[in-house]
């Protein structure tokens, strides 16, 4: 069976709503044909809480879970690979029709350091099935999940930095989405993270290859399949520069449109010199998103998408006109999505 398409969505800055972001694309791909499982790997989970509300929360992280529901939240399926076990398959969370869950969880944040140790040690033949089994553990979380709900597509939210555990989830990932804001410092973050990316993409490349030279005779106990670790930069989402009593902040107008050049240079490496001017005119450019301001907390809230709140939410009046617009926008940015990742639609169903 092929592996179902990973979309990981990153940016090493915080606050540029990527998980809002997240969480509003997995509605609206949904919504248009495909079957989506989002999996939450910042150990922050704040997708996660997006989804679910306090009481569900509650729940689903009591220190005290039932051995037979072990592998509701992300950490408790890659739990066994800290003890030279391996992952237990995940149970995905049901949100709607086409849409599923792996939850995060706060504890996701003690993977860390095992992670750390085991990077190395992939370029000696001692402990070498182990290593890649752990940092392999993500792509086949997913995976796993995604079969058990057929899905078409995975969306991975993560948190904002270059750590281990972004690492192992990059290497799953086929596209890689930059959600920006408008300001000086998105535009630096894209220096850094272009040169992680091509980094991390080599040493992949290196690994993969000497374990195709040093791998044992497969077993079921040794036999991996590795993810190609390809982190194509499908383009940015970016919200639109803000203003202040009615008047654009010009210096937000500055750095949003010089993010094509930028992303040009550091995503795709191809510093061709003929950018546009401005994202609106952007291949890479996805969206040009508004921020909807009092919309966001609403729906966090409420537990639903924007375009999904109604007059008895609070949306009258001039939100009304916004979530009707985020609708639309949302829409238009999950076509395109769709398009240029090549995703197939499915036929949703329970």
């Amino acid at each position: 069976m092929n592996p179902v398409p990973v979309l990981t969505f990153v940016n090493t800055k915080a606050g540029v709503g990527k998980t809002s972001l997240v969480f509003h694309l997995a509605w609206m791909l949904s919504r248009v044909g495909h079957r989506v499982l989002t999996c939450d790997l910042n150990p922050q989970a704040n997708l996660t809480a997006s989804f679910l509300d306090e009481a569900s929360l509650e729940e689903l992280w009591h220190p005290e879970t039932p051995a037979a529901d072990a592998c509701r939240t992300v950490f408790q399926s890659i739990r066994p690979l800290m003890e030279a076990l391996d992952l237990r398959p995940p149970a995905p969370k049901r949100i709607a029709a086409g849409l599923f869950l792996i939850p995060g969880d706060l504890s996701l944040a003690g993977f860390e350091d095992t992670l750390s140790d085991q990077w190395p040690k992939e370029q000696s033949s001692m402990g070498l099935c182990r290593s890649l089994r752990m940092q392999t553990g993500f792509h086949r979380l997913v995976q796993l999940g995604a079969a058990h709900v057929e899905a078409s597509v995975i969306l991975m939210d993560v948190g904002p930095n270059l750590g281990t555990i972004n690492r192992s989830a990059l290497i799953a990932s086929d596209h890689v989405i930059v959600p920006l804001g408008a300001d000086l410092a998105s535009f630096r973050s894209l220096g850094s993270l272009g040169s992680i990316l091509n980094r991390w993409r080599e040493d992949w490349k290196r690994r993969k290859a000497y374990w195709n030279d040093n791998r044992p005779d497969p077993t079921p106990a040794n036999e991996l399949t590795l993810p190609g670790g390809n982190m194509h930069p499908l383009g940015y989402v970016v919200q639109k520069p803000g203003y202040s009593l009615g008047r654009p902040i010009q210096p937000r107008d500055r750095w949003f449109n010089r993010i094509p050049a930028e992303f040009d240079r550091q995503l795709t490496g191809r510093r061709t010199g003929n950018q546009p001017a401005t994202p609106a005119n952007d291949e890479h450019c996805l969206a040009v998103m508004k921020h909807y301001r009092s919309l966001v907390p609403t729906a966090q809230e409420l537990h639903k998408p924007m375009f999904d709140l109604t007059p008895a939410d609070g949306a009258v009046g001039s939100h009304a006109v916004a979530a009707r617009d985020a609708e639309r926008s949302f829409r238009e940015l999950a076509m395109r999505i769709s398009e240029a990742a090549k995703l197939v639609p499915v036929t949703s169903r329970p």
